[in-house]
């Protein structure tokens, strides 16, 4: 009697440690506490444990037109930076989150410790974009990949205008940015306004 008693506790609480989720696994609709639902006005007290710093219309000149959620733990690291899909409005949802911490990884395991054959392995790719210093590799799904020009051979970093083919990128390319991007339905409201 004790026997099986013991037994069912150690089945039930080997039951409750395999339930619990990962913090830091990407999901398609979410990421650690964040939900694809949460409004920027949420976004305080998803990250109550956290320490949320806003930039309200800062940045580069690239980014200067966006509100920038930077989310760090605790202890000062640098988890992500979350970008809502208008400026200016706490009803918004989050459209982009740039992943900072490479604990998070996407179910088959890809990460910012992940190399281009990881990527390559792991999704379609749909488009490579050529920039100044780097490659934008846009996958079938949420996810796009950023990699320094440097890890590309030499003839290929300096032509912007270069049509980069995944097969001239070395496998052992490491990713310089993982980025998620969430696709929201428009609300009625948003439809009758194109409408119009």
């Amino acid at each position: 009697m004790k026997k099986s008693l013991f037994l069912g506790l150690i089945i039930a609480c080997l039951a409750s440690c395999a339930k619990k989720e990962d913090p830091f696994l990407i999901h398609k609709d979410h990421i650690g506490k964040l939900s694809k639902d949460v409004t920027v006005k949420q976004l305080d007290s998803v990250f109550a444990k956290d320490s949320l710093v806003k930039r309200i219309g800062e940045g580069d000149y690239m980014q200067a037109g966006n509100d920038q959620y930077l989310v760090f733990e605790k202890r000062g690291k640098h988890l992500f930076t979350l970008i809502p899909t208008q400026q200016h409005d706490e009803n918004e949802k989050i459209k982009t989150i740039q992943i900072h911490d490479s604990r998070f990884k996407t179910a088959k395991g890809i990460s910012l410790k992940s190399t281009f054959k990881d990527i390559r392995e792991n999704f379609k790719i749909k488009y490579i974009h050529n920039t100044l210093s780097t490659i934008i590799i846009t996958v079938a799904g949420q996810e796009y990949f950023t990699i320094d020009k440097k890890e590309l051979p030499e003839d290929l970093r300096y032509d912007m205008t270069l049509n980069i083919e995944a097969i001239q990128i070395p496998d052992n390319a490491k990713i310089k940015q993982f980025s998620i991007n969430w696709k929201h339905e428009k609300t009625e409201d948003t439809d009758k306004e194109d409408a119009q």
